[in-house]
């Protein structure tokens, strides 16, 4: 759990054993960055440990506290765990490499501090082996209609929030230019890192660069990859490319409960490095990159995991409610709206997930979503990790490629050019305005 000053009396915090009054204030750390959620694990945890009190009433005072501190101790181990099947080696090697000069987490996904078990794991790492702790991002722009600026102003911004957040937490933030291939394995070497943690992505692109990474990289360094943007991993939901929603759903639910779990902070890191990163002139990246700048920055989506948390707080207090009678209604404000922040990572299913069943409100949309946050979304990893011509009509299933063939010749009524249909420029009103 989450927990903060506001919700935690400081009595309940004097009442536990100095190692775990340590973790629960460390945990204060992050109100800041996770203003709202606190108040539901905070008051979660109250409620419990009254009932504790209540339910022991009749027992001695020593017996209570002792069965008390005994609840605690193993809440406090489970939550700071970190669960093994999240992560799998890249490499052939699994040790860090002695003699090393630090730990590198490459943030590719998963662009955030809090709620991202591949920096946890490599903080965990780099704490072990007493080593500095660095994260690094490779900034590449393709040439693409969808090089947008409204794209790569949404990433920097929360990358800039990122570095600023790490700074604070006596973690070296390095931005670097090009694919990551060619600049990433060199960074390695020369920096002298004993070991390369990675987030996940089922793409075909960042699984090419995770390939190229591995080919170039020190063979006595371990590539790490966690998968942290899928609540249950990957390669944990299935082994095999899945049919549908129905034939996934009961193998994620089956291990929900063991992945559906709260984390543990990235605190301020004990091992400082011995040289500083490069600082970055965000403005000045920014404007260098060669981006569509006619597709502007949007209004309502403000980069960064706060904004997101400040997103998913509107969402539980005044959507939620309506999300599983609207949400296929496009006349009513019955959606997340968290696609942005999910979608660059700024903040994580997980979390979202956890605070929306935490709220206790209207329980049927609390399923419906569920179902989609986790089931649909996660679907949709399978599909494209098992599928590699996901994003081709050679991709689909055999029945809907006979389908699509046996009405290739039908006569329609209407015929649009891709760029008609791109532009709005067809008949239909709602086509057109979606």
């Amino acid at each position: 759990m989450l927990l903060c000053c506001s919700s935690l009396s400081s009595a309940l915090i004097q009442r536990l054993q100095p190692k775990k009054r340590t973790v629960l204030l460390l945990r204060t750390q992050l109100e800041p960055k996770l203003s709202f959620s606190g108040s539901f694990a905070g008051e979660a945890f109250i409620m419990a440990d009254r009932k504790r009190r209540a339910a022991g009433g009749k027992e001695s005072g020593t017996k209570r506290q002792k069965v008390s501190e005994e609840e605690e101790e193993e809440e406090v181990k489970k939550e700071i765990s970190f669960n093994k099947k999240r992560l799998r080696f890249i490499t052939d090697t699994e040790k860090i490499r002695q003699g090393s000069e630090g730990l590198l987490y490459w943030m590719s996904r998963d662009q955030r501090v809090q709620d991202n078990w591949a920096l946890i794991h490599a903080q965990q790492l780099a704490a072990e082996e007493k080593l500095p702790l660095h994260v690094c991002f490779c900034l590449l722009v393709p040439k693409s209609e969808l090089s947008t600026l409204r794209h790569y102003s949404f990433l920097l911004k929360g990358l800039q929030q990122v570095a600023k957040e790490c700074k604070e937490l006596n973690i070296q933030f390095h931005l670097l230019r090009g694919a990551a291939g060619d600049v990433l394995p060199g960074f390695v070497s020369d920096h002298r890192f004993g070991a390369l943690v990675t987030d996940f992505s089922p793409l075909r692109e960042p699984l090419q660069w995770l390939e190229d990474v591995q080919k170039k990289l020190p063979k006595d360094v371990p590539l790490i990859q966690v998968d942290a943007h899928n609540i249950v991993p990957c390669w944990v939901a299935s082994p095999k490319l899945e049919y549908a929603a129905r034939t996934i759903r009961g193998k994620i639910t089956s291990v929900l409960p063991e992945f559906l779990t709260d984390f543990p902070p990235v605190v301020e890191h004990k091992y400082s490095a011995q040289k500083p990163a490069k600082p970055v002139d965000w403005d000045k990246t920014l404007a260098s990159l060669d981006v569509d700048r006619s597709v502007a920055e949007t209004e309502w989506a403000k980069p960064g995991t706060q904004a997101g948390l400040d997103m998913l707080k509107s969402f539980i207090d005044v959507r939620l409610k309506l999300f599983s009678t609207h949400r296929n209604d496009p006349n009513v404000a019955a959606l997340s709206q968290l696609s942005p922040w999910i979608r660059f990572g700024h903040i994580s299913a997980q979390r979202v997930a956890l605070q929306v069943k935490r709220s206790g409100k209207n329980a049927e949309s609390v399923a419906s979503f569920i179902e989609e946050l986790v089931v649909r979304r996660e679907l949709t990893d399978n599909f494209c990790y098992y599928n590699t011509k996901y994003d081709s009509v050679e991709g689909a299933y055999d029945w809907a490629q006979k389908t699509l063939k046996d009405h290739a010749k039908d006569k329609r009524e209407y015929l649009y050019t891709r760029e008609q249909l791109e532009k709005a420029q067809t008949h239909d009103k709602l086509w057109n305005a979606a």
